[in-house]
């Protein structure tokens, strides 16, 4: 009998090969390819949106995947930003800036957390023994700070608004957070600037609270910042990766107890607060003002960080699409 000839198998194998990959792959809720977004990710609380919305799902709802890639400094992360290898992170103002000192390379979607109520960011401190209690007896006291950063920013700006000179604001660099907490509660510095939760769990051994961010909540923000590259091509996925987040947010701020199984798993809470730190609220739909960016141009202009200010437009995206 004469076989017949192994060209007709091949539509039927081609049918085959297809679900195959329609199996591999996945279809969307949009339909095509899921496009992968990789977030690196400090262990602080500002970035816990991305673990809940992880956690209920609400990345697959979207037809987005999402890489979360931990870092360990801030350092590590801007590596990974500059290498290219990653699409998303959560800074300050002053980073984006930094990054966009020549030409635009990452763009601030959403302020992803601000002081608001209870819940600061950041908290001014001085050490158990100092008896150092206001901002005005800071003038003239070294106040342990890492040089060039939001934390320099903050400790310029709150005691500024205090009252203090520039000349009254002294600050010594201690860069590394855990031992700048030490050397405060220890008493080898007297003042500390620090973000929480690390300042909160300072304040319960004993160091008291000179200034936080509530009282001057221009100044602080962190915010999540995407490539630009990453908005070109694929804007719907950051869009739908943004709503996601919000999602989370209005999630935590619905019932943030619910959460703290997950803030422990996920976020660095020292041991004596991991049942009182306050799980804070997150902003909603925002993205910082041009009040608050101008003022983070100026004094990073005066500091000698930039040549000259950037334009609040090209590194702010504004009116972007909601659910």
């Amino acid at each position: 009998m004469m076989k017949k000839p192994a060209f007709k198998a091949a539509p039927n194998l081609f049918a085959l090969l297809t679900l195959m990959l329609i199996c591999i792959t996945g279809p969307t809720a949009h339909g095509g390819t899921q496009p992968t977004l990789r977030i690196a990710l400090l262990p602080i609380p500002d970035v816990l949106p991305v673990f809940v919305a992880e956690e209920k799902g609400y990345f697959k709802e979207a037809g987005i995947r999402v890489e979360t890639i931990p870092v360990g400094s801030a350092l590590e992360r801007d590596q990974l930003m500059q290498a290219g290898r990653i699409d998303a992170m959560v800074n300050e103002i002053s980073g984006t800036a930094s990054f966009n000192r020549d030409k635009v390379r990452m763009k601030i979607v959403a302020v992803a957390r601000a002081p608001k109520g209870d819940s600061p960011l950041f908290r001014i401190l001085s050490s158990p023994g100092s008896g150092i209690t206001t901002p005005a007896q800071l003038a003239g006291v070294p106040i342990a700070v890492s040089k060039n950063t939001v934390i320099e920013y903050l400790t310029d700006r709150l005691l500024g608004e205090k009252g203090l000179s520039q000349d009254e604001i002294i600050k010594k660099s201690v860069p590394v957070l855990p031992e700048r907490m030490q050397l405060l509660l220890s008493g080898q510095i007297e003042a500390a600037t620090l973000p929480d939760p690390l300042a909160f769990a300072a304040m319960k051994a004993g160091a008291h609270v000179v200034m936080d961010d509530t009282r001057a909540p221009l100044y602080s923000a962190s915010v999540l910042s995407v490539s630009a590259d990453t908005l070109t091509r694929h804007e719907q996925a950051v869009d739908a990766f943004v709503n996601a987040w919000m999602k989370a947010a209005q999630d935590l701020n619905a019932d943030p107890e619910s959460f703290r199984p997950l803030m422990l798993k996920k976020i660095r809470v020292p041991k004596n607060v991991r049942q009182t730190f306050a799980i804070p609220p997150f902003p909603v739909d925002t993205v910082p003002s041009a009040e608050q960016w101008d003022d983070v141009m100026a004094w990073m202009t005066a500091k000698g960080l930039l040549k000259s200010p950037i334009a609040y437009d090209t590194s702010v995206v504004t009116g972007r699409p909601k659910e």
